[in-house]
């Protein structure tokens, strides 16, 4: 699918069917966070694929997922991201959202849908999934089938010339 494409056709699910995704699709998208870029190529991410009852129901305790039969919570470890030397910027949430992002779009373009989560309680995500300090949870990514009657919004985006300047910001 022509990238652009695939951007327009993306977008926020919030009711799924109860259908499982399948390994095959779970490794692709995977493998597309796997590749994604991260700063310096520091590889600062990892992702918990939660799809088990028992672990969605300890994920429930933290974020709505819309009852998705996958979850893929995106950490990021302080310890290995580049930090930006004039100002100590850390690039842990551009790392995590660059990943998350590439998942996503895999995602649709398998026929699924996701939703991107950032409100979570994170105290929670962490004491139920054994989270370490230095790990820090930014995203979490819900996937599935969409149901059948899931309803999908309008995708209203401003214009271009109100998005992007040449040269300067006017």
């Amino acid at each position: 699918m022509e990238f652009l494409k695939l951007a327009e056709k993306r977008c926020s699910v919030r009711k799924y069917s109860s259908k499982p995704v399948e390994d095959e699709k779970l490794h692709m998208i995977l493998e597309a966070g796997r590749l994604a870029p991260t700063a310096a190529n520091f590889q600062p991410v990892k992702v918990i694929a939660v799809r088990s009852k028992e672990s969605l129901e300890k994920l429930g305790k933290a974020a709505d997922t819309y009852g998705a039969p996958l979850a893929l919570i995106v950490l990021a470890d302080r310890s290995k991201a580049w930090t930006r030397p004039f100002d100590e910027m850390q690039t842990t949430d551009i790392d995590a959202s660059i990943v998350t992002d590439h998942m996503m779009l895999e995602a649709t373009s398998l026929g699924l849908g996701s939703v991107w989560i950032c409100y979570f309680k994170p105290d929670i995500l962490r004491a139920e999934f054994n989270i370490p300090d230095d790990l820090i949870p930014v995203n979490i990514l819900a996937v599935g089938y969409p149901s059948e009657d899931t309803q999908k919004s309008p995708k209203i985006r401003n214009p271009i010339d109100s998005f992007v300047c040449y040269e300067e910001l006017e």
